[in-house]
């Protein structure tokens, strides 16, 4: 279990800076102060991982009505559908949205989650990829993970059973007849690929079948450059991290002249809107992304209401299986 540091306050943040409560004070309200001070003060509010009093400053300006998304890839779909989610549950209750990007990196999401944290009155983290021990730095303060789940700190989350998703996948193409199976494996610091990961091998070791997991990430191009890999390890059916991951793979199998799913079944999880429309149909995990969007934001409000009362909630996946699998080739 991770300790939850004690929350830093505006005294500790003066003592770092070297200068007075009242400078610092200045500098976070974006009052006129000298640049120089400005620097030391943001500096110090950044290594102290400081976040000003939600109460305090709504007694002295008004709460800010904003809330801060983080993600790491704005130009996935299903973080899209997250966002429209926790916008429609947010926005009847009179708030706005604060969005941004990580690009996958965690020093910008580092860098980020602590610039939101000094305008907005509380932060949905999407699929974080910090270690457990700095996300624990960040729970001084109303903050909701999604798809992490952040066992043994003082945080709420909310997400989806990738456990069980994956579970359901490789069963399916077990029934196919297929012994080896391939996983175009997620970003290294994502909670659900490891999730995922987790799945397969468990899956896999009960069903008696043969596992190649190739490193991808979560594009279409991560796809696409995955597929030597896949072809020299011989598999005959390949789950993807996700949707986008498996259209890139897609495309790359087209282009070597073979079919989906006589030569190789593919499988993706997030159920995109794409998804059905592809040639063939993709079969993939259907995740409640919408959802989510809508449990994090009662999760938030959660806090907001009641300082420290936290939660979790999974909600189930759906196994959707469309044209792209099939039996494997030595069963047909």
């Amino acid at each position: 279990m991770y300790e939850v540091i004690r929350k830093p306050t505006i005294v500790d943040v003066a003592r770092a800076a070297q200068v007075s409560t009242a400078t610092v004070s200045r500098v976070l309200n974006g009052r006129r102060v000298d640049p120089e001070l400005v620097r030391r003060v943001r500096a110090a509010a950044a290594e102290l991982h400081y976040r000003p009093n939600g109460t305090a400053r709504s007694l002295q300006a008004g709460a800010t009505r904003l809330i801060g998304v983080l993600v790491p890839d704005l130009g996935n779909p299903s973080f899209s559908e997250l966002l429209r989610g926790l916008a429609d549950a947010t926005g009847t209750h009179g708030h706005r949205l604060l969005v941004a990007d990580s690009k996958e990196s965690q020093d910008e999401e580092r860098a980020l989650i602590h610039e939101l944290a000094l305008h907005c009155d509380g932060l949905v983290l999407c699929s974080p990829r910090l270690p457990l021990e700095e996300l624990a730095r960040f729970a001084v303060g109303p903050l909701v993970c999604t798809n992490r789940e952040v066992g043994g700190l003082s945080m709420s989350s909310a997400g989806v059973d990738s456990y069980a998703g994956m579970t359901e996948v490789v069963r399916h193409l077990a029934t196919l007849g297929h012994r080896h199976i391939g996983y175009l494996a997620g970003p290294p610091d994502s909670w659900s690929n490891a999730e995922r990961q987790r799945a397969l091998g468990d899956s896999a070791a009960a069903l008696r079948l043969q596992v190649t997991v190739v490193q991808a990430g979560s594009t279409s191009d991560d796809g696409h450059r995955a597929l030597p890999a896949l072809l020299a390890a011989g598999v005959t059916a390949v789950v993807a991290f996700n949707d986008l991951v498996a259209i890139g793979l897609l495309a790359g199998l087209r282009e070597q002249g073979l079919d989906v799913p006589r030569d190789v079944s593919l499988a993706g999880f997030d159920d995109i809107p794409v998804a059905q429309f592809l040639a063939p149909p993709l079969t993939t995990v259907r995740l409640p992304t919408e959802e989510v969007g809508r449990q994090a934001w009662e999760l938030l409000r959660e806090q907001l209401q009641q300082a420290g009362r936290h939660g979790t909630v999974r909600l189930p996946t759906e196994l959707v299986v469309r044209g792209s699998t099939g039996p494997a080739p030595d069963t047909v």
